[in-house]
């Protein structure tokens, strides 16, 4: 089963989950939810890899390589550590 963790605390999830629900359970702050404003960008610092591939919002947001919406993102397979 695949892990989140954000700043030192996890929950587990789902193969294919967004990780939206676990992430606000773990403090990240959410502003719209749509992907459009960006109060959820989370910094993965290993794992990238286990989730899936960034969406058109995401993409569009602009991004660091290292970064995240944790309102769009899902995992895939595998544990991330990320913090916000």
């Amino acid at each position: 089963m695949p892990t989140i963790t954000i700043d030192g605390q996890s929950r587990d999830l789902d193969a294919g989950a967004p990780i939206q629900a676990a992430c606000d359970e773990l403090g990240v702050p959410f502003g719209c939810q749509a992907g459009s404003c960006g109060t959820c960008v989370i910094s993965v610092e290993s794992g990238m890899e286990n989730l899936m591939p960034r969406n058109e919002l995401e993409e569009d947001m602009g991004l660091k390589d290292n970064e995240r919406l944790a309102c769009q993102a899902r995992i895939d397979k595998g544990d991330v550590v990320a913090t916000w």
